[in-house]
């Protein structure tokens, strides 16, 4: 990359392109997934190597695949750990990272690759369902160039939805699951009993 002076003159040669980090946040059900595989397929049209990364406990609709919801799928690598990826990661201009919260190393990779002149696009959970901070995922936010926070609709009562309730009775903070463990729901039905939600979907 050529950076200019006022007279167009250059004054100096970048050694690589600009990396950046793009954060897309949300509650469950609200199109994290499909909005990451929007932008993948878009720097794919412009001829980007994408490496597209799954966490690897996450099996609900597809083993290999990322899945959105709805099963639309994205062919992907499968992980725990991040950093295991890197010497993959380091031969694409494009990564994206799906359900990003549940990586520990998140931070630390997202940052070296956008640091090396990577893309980086992330969708995750901002929250857990005790409306927490999931993880490490929120120190993203400083470092990103890029972040947004989806809505879905809530479950209940069918206004905008920015949080995610459990359904279940499990007290652990890695649950995987779907709508037979989750709802999206607004900030007055979040304060519903669970015992008290009987969700109808199908």
């Amino acid at each position: 990359m050529l950076v200019y002076g006022p007279n167009n003159n250059t004054i100096f040669r970048s050694p690589r392109p600009n990396g950046q980090i793009q954060v897309i946040f949300g509650p469950m059900f609200s199109g994290k997934t499909t909005e990451l595989i929007r932008r993948l397929k878009r720097y794919q049209i412009a001829n980007h190597s994408c490496l597209i990364i799954k966490y690897a406990n996450d099996m609900r609709y597809d083993a290999v695949n990322i899945a959105t919801h709805d099963r639309q799928t994205f062919s992907a690598v499968s992980s725990t750990s991040l950093t295991d990826l890197k010497s993959d990661a380091e031969n694409h201009s494009v990564i994206g990272i799906d359900e990003g919260q549940f990586f520990p190393d998140i931070v630390s990779f997202a940052e070296e690759m956008a640091n090396k002149g990577k893309i980086v696009i992330v969708a995750a959970l901002d929250g857990t369902f005790q409306r927490k901070g999931f993880g490490e995922i929120l120190q993203l936010v400083p470092l990103a160039e890029s972040v947004i926070k989806l809505t879905a609709v809530c479950m209940l009562c069918y206004e905008e939805a920015s949080f995610t309730k459990r359904i279940g009775t499990e007290t652990e903070l890695e649950v995987i699951g779907g709508t037979d463990k989750y709802m999206a729901v607004c900030r007055r039905c979040y304060d519903i009993s669970s015992s008290q939600v009987k969700p109808e979907l199908d």
